[in-house]
Parts: C-alpha cells; sequence; structure tokens
C-alpha cells in the first residue's frame, strides 16, 4: 500500500512513535499524520477532533475518529490507554494548556506536542518595528480572528516542562524551512520557528 507523505513537523512526529504501538492524535484535522501512522508504522491510531468537517474527513477515510475538545473529553479516558497521546500545532489554542498536558501524561505513557515559537526572531523584529501582532508561515492569522489564545516561546514551554516535573525525551526545533536546527536554547529560541517535543513523567 502507497503511503501518502506528510509534512515535515508530522514526519518527524511519526518518526518518534514506535511501530505497532497505540495512539491518540488529538485535534488531528483531516487524518493525515494519523493515516500515515497506520499505514506506515501498523499503529493502533485513534482520533479526536474539534470540528465536524474534520471529523468526517476522517471517517471516509476509514480512521477512527471521534468528535471531541482537548480541553473537556481527555478526562473520559483511562490512565495509560495509549502508548503516545499527541497535540499537533493546537497547544496554544487551549484554554488551559497546562491541565491538557496533565491529562496527556495520565491518559498516555508519552506525550508529544509542537507548536508554533513565539520568540522567533522575525516575530520580534515585527512586533518591535511594525508594532503590531506578527503574521509568519506559522502564526498565519489576524489577531482578531486568530485561534490561538497561550502563544508561548520554546523558552516557556521547558520552563513550564520544568514546573510540572516532567522530563524532555526529545526536542527538535525547526527553521522557517522546516529543517532541523541544532543550537543551544537561547539560539534555538531565537531561530527556531516552531519546535517538536516528546515528554513523559518521571
Amino acid at each position: 500500500m502507497s503511503v501518502t507523505p506528510i509534512r515535515v513537523d508530522l514526519q518527524l512526529i511519526a518518526d518518534m512513535i514506535e511501530p505497532g504501538g497505540r495512539a491518540l492524535d488529538i485535534g488531528c484535522g483531516d487524518g493525515a499524520l494519523l493515516a500515515y501512522l497506520v499505514n506506515a508504522k501498523r499503529v493502533d491510531a485513534r482520533g479526536m477532533e474539534l470540528s465536524q468537517a474534520g471529523v468526517n474527513a476522517c471517517v471516509a477515510n476509514g480512521l477512527s475518529v471521534i468528535q471531541g475538545d482537548a480541553d473537556t473529553d481527555l478526562h473520559d479516558y483511562p490512565e495509560q490507554a495509549f502508548d503516545y497521546v499527541i497535540l499537533s500545532q493546537t497547544l496554544q489554542a487551549t484554554r488551559e494548556p497546562r491541565a491538557v498536558l496533565e491529562q496527556m501524561l495520565r491518559v498516555g505513557k508519552r506525550a508529544i506536542v509542537s507548536f508554533p515559537n513565539f520568540a522567533h526572531w522575525q516575530v520580534r523584529l515585527r512586533l518591535v518595528f511594525g508594532g503590531r501582532m506578527p503574521e509568519t508561515p506559522t502564526l498565519p492569522h489576524k489577531w482578531y480572528d486568530t485561534p490561538n489564545i497561550h502563544l508561548c516561546s520554546i523558552d516557556d514551554f521547558r520552563a513550564l516542562c520544568r514546573t510540572m516535573g516532567v522530563r524532555i525525551e526529545r526536542a527538535v526545533v525547526l527553521n522557517r524551512n522546516s529543517r532541523p536546527i541544532r543550537m543551544p536554547p537561547p539560539l534555538a529560541n531565537l531561530f527556531g520557528e516552531q519546535a517538536v517535543f516528546m515528554l513523559r513523567r518521571d
């Protein structure tokens, strides 16, 4: 069976997942990552998606997806039900990011989170010299219609993990071309446009 290529950040997430495991993709959208995990890695992959259109697209492609909200519906899953719980480009759109992370690490043995970095140098420059909320490829919305309500930087996220007592097992920072970059944390926070973290409880 042929496997449809996926975005670079989604491929990085997929590469972190062992074949044959169980995964829950929260905010799975049209199911691109789910389909890849099922077809390329034989993962027992389930999805949760807020939009009815996204759920319909997934179900039409034979994927196991329910309609649900990360902020309210993760409580319904038992502890350690999955090997991996994924939240891709969605953390900043949740009402209570810390509580969502807590639930992810309760439901799964590991959590994989990706998000846009609000401390990227282009964002900083646009705020300093333009004086307006920036728009970039990873933050493409106007301030008044953005789904993002809790934007953060890579350093903010690392600090939250320390506060929560969460171990960062892997961290991959991507540049504006969605290519991984290897830099110490202060520079990664400046030049990284987005990041992917794999977490677990100590």
